[in-house]
């Protein structure tokens, strides 16, 4: 693996992980029942990798 194709993953990785953050600053700005509406936040279970809405049914 060269310098650069790592240089150009990092930099990959980091727009991607910049364009997440201001997505989700995004929609917290909006009111809560526009949130609900859209269904954020979607919460994910650490043990099973699987998204949960709000009531807790599976995603």
């Amino acid at each position: 693996m060269s310098i650069l194709s790592t240089i150009g993953r990092l930099a990959a990785e980091f727009n991607a992980t910049r364009a997440r953050y201001l997505t989700e600053r995004s929609i917290r700005s909006l009111p809560l029942e526009l949130q609900k509406d859209i269904g954020w936040p979607e919460v994910a279970d650490p043990r099973t990798g699987y998204r949960r809405g709000r009531s807790g049914e599976l995603a």
